[in-house]
């Protein structure tokens, strides 16, 4: 990342930081206020400043855990209200949390807690949209702002300016633009005057305000794109340029350095590493949590599936993991022990379009394999597979080996990620599915919009599937 780069990233965070800050404040005191400062401050004031320090110690941890603002520029009127209607429902159910395990509910006034949470919604979004029209509109044509120059040839020239005029970025103006191929000198292109030529560059730019130049020239080879960006190095000016030639790829493009060359880097998804972080410890505290719960379980379970059918309590399969890893996955046993010959007979009656196998009824399923299946009892003993690492609470579900040897190349991404106990497509109706593309679709789905957020939401939904005994067989 440029000195610009991170410039704007700081400007952009601790703006945005200090703001929401200083709403959740005046929120608070708005609610105070509301309320009676008689009735309720002057008797409660030590109450109420513990609670607002934690409401803004909540906050910040979020805000550097979650980055809930990442898209803030790019979110219209609509979607920033929905945002901030959210994220303030998941504030005021943590103070309604702190408050009920400090014992401190009490002493708290609920008309504040109601007053403080509709303030802080009104500041909050009115804070936004403000801060938004600020940085947009004023600070990207003030001095502050870094003053960028285009340089490229006729064909690409509108082009260019216009993606850079839709983007959402706000730390820099485009002042003027350099036609490398034709002389346009005093011409404008989208109200951006044309300044240079490819004869009288690095003259005009001299005597120019500049902080950055932006290059595309795909038609200019290696070495006179390289003789550019020397030159533009020694004036001290940052230089911007495009390499994105591969117009059709799709994923994310990274430059980065490997073994001793720069590359530039192509990814379908990038995760930010501090969220997986908090992504395995959530693995780790719900997978003892499982395997305290799975242990009370066992000596039940254990029985009941002994005298229903003879063999191991404990059911091993090898399954496919993350990029094609193998692993062994363990469940309760639902099945006989000849379950796995008799699949081939039941092939015919397969009900999944693809390599997935379904049979509704299956007969190779005991009577205890079958309400352990419904109660998902069965699962487990997958919490083992989550607390080693083979597996996460949330993800896409492990192949078996069969049918990973059956994928294409398009299901293979669904596998870009560690497996899960539970994911998107078990919790909207999996018993309903029959085709493998449409599994592969919900995965693909979840992959691409992955959140810790959307983690916490599928594992409560799970719940209730599960509680309500839906979409399971």
């Amino acid at each position: 990342m440029s000195n610009i780069s991170q410039k704007q990233r700081l400007i952009e965070n601790y703006t945005i930081l200090a703001l929401e800050c200083l709403c959740i404040i005046a929120s608070f005191f708005l609610g105070v206020l509301t309320r009676g400062i008689e009735a309720s401050y002057l008797a409660f004031s030590k109450t109420y400043i513990t609670t607002i320090a934690c409401i803004l110690f909540f906050h910040l941890l979020s805000y550097y855990l979650f980055d809930w603002n990442i898209n803030i520029f790019k979110r219209g009127y609509y979607i920033e209200l929905v945002a901030v209607f959210k994220y303030n429902l998941v504030l005021i159910i943590f103070l309604g949390f702190f408050l009920y395990v400090s014992k401190m509910a009490i002493d708290f006034s609920r008309l504040v807690f109601v007053y403080f949470f509709f303030y802080n919604i009104i500041l909050t979004y009115l804070g936004h949209l403000l801060l938004k029209k600020y940085f947009t509109n004023i600070y990207r044509t003030s001095s502050s702002s870094s003053k960028m120059f285009v340089i490229t040839t006729s064909p690409y020239a509108e082009m260019i300016l216009k993606s850079i005029a839709s983007s959402s970025e706000w730390s820099f103006e485009v002042t003027g633009i350099a036609l490398m191929d034709e002389n346009h000198m005093g011409s404008n292109i989208l109200n951006i005057p044309v300044i240079a030529n490819g004869e009288d560059l690095f003259e005009q730019f001299k005597t120019k305000v500049v902080d950055e130049v932006f290059i595309h020239l795909p038609d200019y080879s290696k070495e006179r794109i390289e003789d550019l960006i020397i030159k533009f190095e020694s004036m001290g000016i940052t230089v911007h340029v495009n390499i994105d030639y591969f117009n059709h790829v799709m994923a994310h493009k990274t430059t980065e350095t490997f073994a001793g060359f720069t590359v530039l880097s192509y990814e379908a998804r990038t995760f930010d590493y501090r969220r997986l972080f908090v992504k395995r410890i959530m693995d780790i505290c719900g997978a003892v949590l499982g395997l305290s719960i799975t242990l009370i379980l066992t000596p039940f379970i254990a029985l009941a599936i002994k005298l229903n059918s003879k063999g191991p309590v404990l059911f091993a399969q090898t399954r496919v993991g993350k990029n094609g890893r193998y692993f062994k996955l363990y469940k309760f046993r639902s099945m006989y022990m000849d379950a796995e010959a008799k699949k081939q007979e039941l092939m015919a009656q397969n009900e999944m379009d693809g390599p997935m196998f379904k049979v509704e009824h299956d007969p190779r399923i005991t009577k205890v394999g079958a309400f352990l299946r419904r109660t998902s009892l069965d699962e487990l003993p997958q919490f083992y597979n989550i607390l080693i690492g083979n597996m996460s609470l949330v993800g896409t579900r492990p192949p078996t080996v069969d049918e990973f040897n059956q994928y294409d190349l398009c299901y293979r991404r669904r596998l870009s990620i560690k497996p899960g106990l539970t994911g998107l497509w078990q919790v909207s109706g999996r018993s309903n599915i029959t085709d493998f593309k449409e599994v592969v679709k919900l995965d693909l789905e979840y992959i691409d919009n992955w959140s810790l957020t959307s983690d916490i939401r599928i594992l409560l939904m799970t719940v209730w599937v599960v509680v309500m005994k839906k979409g399971a067989r």
